[in-house]
């Protein structure tokens, strides 16, 4: 056992000495090709033993490298040497072949199969693909058994400097307020390279700044970019175009740039006050315009723009300050002057305004440079114009009694022209609101006066309306509403407020409340209706009924004793005398119908009249109704019957104050004969009374069919045709 273990040890190490022994001819080809490191390792385990290895006598052993590297963008006569594969196996007497598979094996690298020599055939791009992964295998040369398992390693491509720096989102725009302070941070920009960031300098970079200066820094590293001068104007200078720098290789010579521009434009702050294009504005208006009409506008410029040279606009002095008011457009950034109350060229023919303009939105920052307003006077000329006639009072209103007499005077609308060449005024009535004519008005005085009396019952208000026209000129016209309030007097007596009708209980009590009444006036005096309640003289001691004043204006009317019958008296009539308090007093007499009925034991009344009191006690409502049909029923065949009996009855001879001229019927056939006398009585002929006409039989009913025309009505004596 000890001969084995010494033996095993030994094929073990032999290969590692060799190894270590060619190993500075390796190190030593690597800095001159400048394409490939080897490096040495632990032999590696097989994990996997195909059936050819199983008849290997000898142990495995392991490769002596992970990686190589090859310079990228390598371009020369000569294929690069990128490595050599070597196996830990001693070769003895047999011959090893090298088999290179994977990425790029064959078209980008390719292996002297005797050698393990790897070289890279062609330009390589770290860029396009940083490292490749390849399989290496060796095999024998004359059975092509494999040596060793296949066994994966990578080929790195190193870096070297062949990317500018590129700002992929350029250019660029930014924005700072304008008044910064220096050092003001107004963006940051970077820039990409696109070579190796963790080999050399090659995207290591450095900014800097081309154009912009002095206006304008940046860092170099962080490429935040910060304002160089300090309160910088936005009206003296709004855009600013800054270049800017990034380069490779730490900003070195020889390393790559890229640059970019930035467009930096300075935001308005308020900064400066609004300032009126002129001190003095003058406007001239006529006195009759509108009101609310624009005067005139002013307007303060202010260099700002958006909010901040939004300004408003007030009236601060000026003798005209109740009549004109300023109000801000917003759009057009002017204050607009607009007449509040009528002007009046007489009175006053020019005014001056002081008005004032003052930002609305004012930065704390710059409060310090003054009051951010300005003030310009305004002056206003007023120019005469031809008013219409002006009355004394806008709405008149008078005051008439009902009973006024026609062509009184009821009151007087004035007016005057307010123009100084003053003219004639003529009054009249706009009929429109005097259809039926009440009221005329004096043409030149303007005195109302009664047309038709007044009936306050019927219309308390007439309202009217009152022209004045110059006589000078008929267009200048003006109109007044007046108000015509009819005064109550006491011209209606009082009386019941409806048609009371009282019914009094068999059964009932003295002095049991039998109605309450009240009364109303038509008249509306001023202090309310208090009415005086009384019976006539002859009824003051009236045995059956007494009447009681209520304290809410109405009366109560009471019997005086009970027992009373409707078989004995049904109806009574109370008279009863109604007075108002007016000046002088009226009064009326109102009757109150007290029917006498039969109640219930409670006090409901069940029945008024006589012959329902005479009726079996227990019939119905609806037996009496009954009854009385049967009645009319059994009437109309009475009448029917005997009707029916007088025709039957009645003779055959015409009296002689019957008129038969109507009853004449004409024929025109032939007689028959002895047919003709059945036909018709010869009785008849012989009557005396017959002359003037005939009654036909009522037996027989005439043919009408044969009747070929129809005989004349003759005038009244006439029998003839």
């Amino acid at each position: 056992m000890p001969e084995r273990l010494a033996e095993t040890l030994v094929d073990l190490w032999t290969p590692l000495i060799i190894l270590w022994i060619t190993l500075p001819s390796c190190v030593y080809m690597a800095p001159m090709n400048q394409a490939h490191v080897l490096t040495t390792g632990s032999p590696l385990e097989l994990s996997r033993q195909s059936e050819e290895m199983r008849i290997l006598s000898r142990s495995k052993r392991g490769w002596v490298w992970n990686q190589m590297f090859v310079l990228e963008e390598f371009s020369g006569p000569e294929p690069i040497l990128v490595g050599r594969l070597h196996t830990d196996l001693d070769p003895g007497s047999k011959k090893i072949k090298y088999i290179l598979s994977g990425d790029g094996a064959g078209t980008i690298f390719q292996i002297n199969d005797i050698t393990g020599d790897i070289h890279a055939i062609k330009r390589l791009d770290r860029e396009e693909k940083a490292e490749y992964t390849l399989t290496a295998q060796a095999v024998d040369w004359e059975t092509n058994k494999p040596l060793e398992p296949p066994s994966e390693f990578i080929i790195k491509v190193q870096d070297i400097n062949d990317n500018a720096p590129e700002f992929l989102n350029g250019p660029y725009h930014a924005t700072v307020p304008e008044m910064s302070i220096l050092g003001t941070s107004v963006t940051n920009v970077t820039a990409t390279d696109a070579d190796d960031p963790v080999y050399g300098n090659s995207a290591k970079l450095v900014y800097s700044i081309l154009e912009g200066q002095p206006y304008f820094s940046i860092e170099p590293e962080t490429a935040i970019i910060k304002t160089a001068l300090p309160n910088m104007d936005r009206e003296a200078k709004e855009e600013y175009l800054v270049v800017i720098q990034a380069k490779d290789m730490g900003g070195h010579s020889g390393g790559l740039s890229g640059t970019t521009t930035l467009t930096v434009t300075l935001t308005d702050v308020n900064d400066n006050p609004p300032k009126f294009a002129q001190s003095l504005y003058h406007f001239s208006v006529p006195e009759d315009v509108v009101l609310g009409t624009a005067i005139g506008r002013v307007k303060a410029n202010d260099q700002d723009i958006g909010e901040n040279a939004q300004s408003s606009y007030d009236i601060i002095d000026g003798d005209g300050t109740a009549l004109f008011e300023i109000t801000s457009d917003a759009q057009a950034q002017d204050g607009v002057i607009r007449l509040r109350k009528p002007l009046d060229f007489e009175t006053k023919k020019s005014y001056t305004l002081k008005v004032e303009a003052a930002n609305i939105h004012i930065d704390p920052r710059f409060s310090g440079r003054g009051p951010f307003k300005d003030t310009a006077t305004v002056k206003i000329v007023v120019e005469d114009a031809d008013e219409p006639p002006v009355f004394s009072s806008p709405t008149y209103l008078l005051e008439v009694h009902e009973n006024a007499a026609l062509n009184s005077v009821i009151g007087q609308v004035t007016a005057r022209d307010p123009d100084i060449t003053s003219s004639p005024i003529r009054f009249s009535i706009d009929r429109h609101t005097d259809l039926e004519r009440q009221f005329n008005i004096n043409a030149d005085d303007g005195k109302i006066t009664l047309a038709t009396p007044l009936d306050r019952e019927l219309s308390v208000w007439h309202n009217i309306t009152i022209i004045a026209t110059e006589i000078r000129n008929h267009s200048q016209i003006s109109r007044v509403p007046v108000a015509i309030k009819v005064l109550d007097v006491n011209d209606n007596a009082p009386e019941f407020a409806s048609e009371y009708e009282a019914f009094l209980c068999e059964n009932g009590k003295p002095g049991q409340v039998i109605q309450t009444v009240s009364a109303m006036d038509k008249d509306d005096p001023k202090n309310g209706h208090f009415f005086l309640y009384s019976l006539l003289p002859e009824m003051v001691n009236n045995p059956n009924f007494t009447i009681k004043k209520n304290e809410d204006n109405s009366l109560s009317i009471l019997a005086k004793h009970n027992g009373f019958n409707r078989q004995k008296q049904e109806v009574y009539l109370l008279p009863i005398v109604i007075s108002d308090s007016g000046n002088p007093p009226l009064s009326s007499t109102s009757t109150l119908t007290i029917r006498v009925c039969g109640c219930s034991s409670d006090g409901v009344v069940q029945s008024c009249n006589v012959e329902a009191y005479v009726l079996p006690i227990g019939l119905s409502m609806g037996a009496l109704i009954a009854i009385l049909a049967c009645i009319i029923l059994l009437l109309v065949i009475v009448v029917l019957f005997v009707t029916l009996r007088r025709h039957k009855n009645e003779p055959l001879i015409i009296k002689d104050d019957e008129d038969v001229r109507e009853n004449i019927i004409r024929y025109d056939d032939e007689g028959g004969g002895e047919e003709d006398t059945e036909a018709f009585d010869i009785a008849t002929l012989q009557n005396p009374d017959g002359i003037n006409g005939f009654l036909p039989r009522k037996d027989i009913k005439p043919d009408l069919q044969f009747m070929p025309r129809l005989q004349k009505r003759l005038p009244k004596g006439n029998t003839r045709e």
